[in-house]
């Protein structure tokens, strides 16, 4: 679970640290409610706990993390109700930067994105879920990032450090699933034909088709089908067919 998030340099610890958490975030690293211990980070991190504590109490300010009872910090878990609720502000804002990306978009760029999607397929037939929210987050955000409108981008990534833990979610069961075809392939020929209002139409496709499952899943959470736990090993996984009065108690959050 924490083994993505590696520091490769001593310089600027802190900074370092920062980012590679933002990015776990925004990518499906980290469980929603998930329970984040300074030394656990720290050691997969292999860093000391300074830099993580102060990493952390700035995801706190940003609202990817929270902390609880003064002490503890866990990753935000988002109901279904404010799930949709960001879904909605995602439609106007993800709808927009793509409409802004499109005439910007090189073949340099439609190219990548090809690349990460057959990462992001491959990812999904060979299991590796980890990979598989990682490829998808730098998909999407190649696109956004390509409308230039930083500050556009900046509002999507503080969306998306609470939304991106519930794409811990979807796999293995809730997987993205599209009726006819994939909607990243009908975005990227939108983007080659320079057709704005087409690509706006495939993201758009893209976060309700492919989120379909998680909105289910996350009925049965709440309903008590189902239930996010922590194992004795400190491993965090979902478990079906638990009454509502046990699920509430072993919640990761």
């Amino acid at each position: 679970m924490l083994k993505g998030l590696k520091v490769s340099s001593r310089d600027n610890l802190t900074s370092r640290v920062y980012d590679q958490m933002r990015i776990g975030l925004m990518s499906g690293s980290f469980w929603p409610g998930q329970r984040l211990r300074v030394r656990e980070v720290a050691a997969a991190m292999e860093v000391s706990d300074t830099p993580v504590r102060e990493a952390m109490m700035q995801l706190v300010r940003e609202g990817g993390l929270e902390m609880r009872s003064g002490q503890t910090i866990n990753v935000v878990k988002l109901s279904r109700a404010r799930y949709l609720e960001l879904r909605e502000i995602r439609f106007l804002l993800e709808g927009m930067a793509t409409e802004k990306a499109t005439p910007r978009m090189t073949p340099a760029m439609i190219a990548q994105l090809e690349n990460l999607h057959a990462q992001l397929i491959e990812a999904e037939q060979t299991a590796d879920y980890e990979a598989a929210t990682l490829t998808n987050y730098q998909f999407h955000f190649l696109v956004y990032r390509a409308s230039g409108i930083e500050d556009l981008v900046s509002i999507l990534e503080s969306i998306w450090l609470r939304h991106g833990p519930m794409l811990k979610l979807l796999y293995p069961h809730a997987p993205p699933a599209y009726p006819v075809r994939h909607q990243h392939l009908n975005l990227m020929d939108a983007l080659r034909s320079n057709d704005a209002a087409l690509a706006r139409h495939a993201i758009l496709a893209d976060i309700i088709e492919g989120g379909k499952a998680m909105v289910d899943l996350l009925e049965q959470l709440e309903d008590g089908r189902a239930a996010m736990v922590e194992t004795a090993q400190g491993v965090v996984e979902l478990q079906f067919g638990q009454p509502a009065a046990v699920s509430s108690k072993t919640s990761a959050a």
